[in-house]
């Protein structure tokens, strides 16, 4: 028997979450780990924003540091499961529900040290004038000098692969139980168009039941130059950047001018 949800926010996505995040960044001081060049740039008692953070891994690890972390994302059932881990953790860190857009509203110009942009969220933002306001208001909460911190897909890769069903080859063990994850991607002809992700995560349990928890996702992907130069009308000056071609993922460090 299998049954099937679908939605289109991450709310109910959020729940099985852990099934999309790697088995080495799963732990939080882990997840925090992987950034240790970039938080070698910060102060002491650093002030920290995990802007699209997702289940909150990254924000807990950072809390765990001593860092005083805001975590906001888009979803409700994301800031949930942010405060959960939190409190699991024994962190302090302040969640909020909020959109890009909806960033000045809740926090001060040059609140942060540091704001993080990681797992590939920026695409999320619609279309080039949709991103260009979501770096605008991440650029406004930083200090000058500070940082963000950006992960995006190389979209050049992507899109030069079309539309297509991508299904992981290993099953993902989580909580006792096993998935399959799977990626089912809408290319569309242009650039500039709406693009779509269907992630699915099916779960098998002890009985053979399998449960499908599904999202479609609207995206909108960039060239790396695009980016650049997004970037730089926000405001922000790039310092490091580990993009290739041939790269599935790449970072980039960006300074507040």
């Amino acid at each position: 028997m299998t049954e099937v949800v679908v939605v289109t926010g991450y709310d109910v996505l959020a729940e099985v979450y852990e099934w999309l995040i790697s088995d080495a960044k799963l732990p939080p001081a882990e997840f925090a780990a992987s950034f240790d060049d970039v938080l070698s740039l910060l102060p002491s008692n650093a002030h920290v924003l995990d802007c699209s953070c997702g289940t909150g891994q990254l924000a807990v690890g950072l809390a765990g540091r001593g860092m005083q972390v805001v975590a906001t994302d888009a979803s409700e059932a994301m800031v949930r499961r942010t405060s959960e881990l939190s409190e699991e953790f024994g962190t302090s860190v302040r969640a909020v529900q909020a959109s890009w857009e909806e960033l000045p509203v809740h926090f001060e110009d040059a609140t942060f040290d540091m704001v993080f942009c990681v797992g590939n969220s920026l695409h999320h933002a619609a279309g080039a004038a949709g991103r260009g306001a979501a770096l605008e208001s991440m650029s406004r909460l930083l200090r000058p000098g500070g940082h963000l911190v950006l992960t995006s897909r190389t979209w050049e890769l992507v899109r030069s692969r079309g539309s297509r069903l991508d299904i992981w080859d290993r099953l993902v063990r989580r909580d006792g139980r096993d998935a399959v994850v799977v990626y089912r991607w809408e290319i569309a002809p242009r650039w500039e168009d709406e693009h779509h992700i269907e992630i699915a995560v099916a779960q098998v349990d002890a009985s053979g039941l399998v449960l499908v928890r599904s999202e479609l996702l609207s995206c909108w992907p960039y060239r790396y130059e695009e980016l650049e130069l997004e970037l730089h009308r926000a405001g922000l000056r790039t310092e490091v950047s580990t993009f290739d071609l041939e790269a599935e993922n790449y970072m980039v460090v960006a300074s507040k001018i």
